[in-house]
């Protein structure tokens, strides 16, 4: 289903693992990813991924259908 899926998709699909990860960190070591890289939650590349996390989460909710290609006939 991956390889049907448009760029956008793609990408909206592995910035979910990595904040899924994330929270994963969080939960097991309370430690955040960026702090494990030294950036600390407050740097701007942070904050610009965790947008684009929460983004992408918003969009794989009701959109993620508009690009996914079906490979059944249509009738």
């Amino acid at each position: 289903m991956m390889k049907n899926m448009c760029s956008v998709h793609k990408v909206g699909k592995l910035l979910l693992v990595i904040g899924g990860l994330n929270w994963l960190l969080v939960g097991l070591l309370q430690k955040d990813l960026f702090v494990l890289l030294g950036l600390g939650m407050d740097h701007l590349v942070a904050r610009v991924v965790y947008v684009l996390v929460g983004l992408s989460a918003l969009s794989m909710l009701g959109v993620a259908k508009c690009c996914v290609k079906n490979d059944m006939p249509k009738m």
